[in-house]
């Protein structure tokens, strides 16, 4: 088995923060789909990151698929629960804050484009994704310790995942002072030694 993943990538780091939670021993291949000589498309016909290989060749894509493979391979940590409506719950957590991301990976790629082709209403209509998703996750978050009410699982890993992009991306953000509570989860995940390592490296 072999992650093909980048390691500025918010999604590649849920997967890595699975792995490592659940203990399970997988190499990580360095590949950007960005570059010229991206080898992801031979691996996902999509062209992204991440993808795991399996030891018979075959590939699965994209994160939210790989996490739940890797949950049900090994019953070490579960992070998706069994009953059905706290595991609806978990995968509803998993789509907010997977959605915030993309939004947000949206604005970093339409910024990368030379100022002039930039479409500011395009940019305004993610921000005001990000925005209200940050607003919905506050919101139903409240006062519990753990996304999902009960305990650690995959909602906080990928909310996790997705403050912290954020906060790799748009440091200017103050999404802090607005949602002190989301605050206090991400400074909670961020003593976990699987959110440690894998943080981004610094660009």
């Amino acid at each position: 088995m072999k992650l093909i993943a980048s390691y500025t990538s918010p999604y590649a780091r849920k997967v890595r923060i699975v792995l490592a939670d659940k203990k399970i021993d997988c190499p990580l291949e360095e590949d950007m789909p960005w570059n010229p000589d991206s080898q992801v498309p031979h691996y996902n016909p999509l062209g992204k990151v991440p993808v795991l290989e399996l030891d018979d060749g075959s590939t699965l894509f994209d994160s939210r698929v790989i996490v739940e493979y890797l949950d049900n391979i090994s019953p070490v940590a579960r992070l998706l629960p069994q009953e059905n409506r706290r595991l609806i719950n978990t995968r509803r957590w998993e789509a907010l804050a997977d959605g915030i991301t993309d939004a947000a990976v949206a604005i970093v790629l339409e910024q990368r484009r030379p100022a002039d082709k930039q479409m500011p209403e395009w940019i305004a209509r993610q921000q005001d994704k990000i925005d209200r998703g940050l607003a919905a996750m506050s919101s139903d978050l409240a006062e519990r310790q753990w996304c999902n009410g009960e305990s650690y699982s995959l909602a906080d890993i990928a909310v996790g995942c997705c403050l912290g992009y954020l906060d790799f991306r748009f440091p200017a953000i103050d999404w802090r002072e607005r949602h002190p509570n989301l605050a206090n989860l991400l400074e909670r995940l961020s003593t976990r030694q699987s959110f440690i390592d894998t943080l981004p490296p610094a660009v």
